[in-house]
């Protein structure tokens, strides 16, 4: 995380620590904003022109898409989660604090993948700070080469 920031309190603190993650691990980012509550993706009813919150405020969201293998990328809501995508499997509802240490997790080797012989199944693991992991079901068609090394 960034030095003293333990809190990730808008979309903006994010991205600027995704940025940092990328230059630890030498790795390119690509950032797209998407600001208003006409163009972000959860404010379909926002209604046609209407650009903020009935508080006033401005939704902000973004995506971040990083260089390298895996292929990882990030979308920011403004609701304080986001969704990560590694090697074309979605970890949704992943709140915005842990976005650093999942990607960390990832860039650092710790994910992996789990096999289940029966029923037949792969599921990506990545360890996260507490004992905590997040579990996601990986089909076995969309197992890129990435995802196969790390077969367990």
């Amino acid at each position: 995380m960034i030095s003293g920031m333990d809190h990730l309190p808008t979309t903006e603190a994010a991205v600027t620590a995704l940025r940092a993650i990328a230059a630890t691990y030498a790795r390119e980012i690509e950032v797209t904003h998407d600001i208003g509550a006409d163009r972000t993706s959860r404010r379909s009813a926002a209604g046609v022109g209407v650009t903020t919150d009935p508080d006033g405020s401005l939704p902000h969201e973004a995506y971040v898409e990083f260089g390298g293998l895996p292929r990882v990328s990030v979308r920011l809501f403004p609701e304080d989660d986001a969704l990560i995508t590694v090697e074309g499997v979605e970890c949704p509802d992943i709140p915005r604090e842990d976005v650093p240490a999942f990607l960390r997790s990832v860039f650092d080797g710790l994910a992996h993948v789990k096999t289940r012989r029966f029923p037949p199944g792969y599921f990506l693991i990545v360890p996260m700070p507490g004992d905590r992991a997040v579990k996601e079901y990986v089909p076995m068609l969309t197992l890129s080469p990435w995802l196969s090394g790390r077969v367990r």
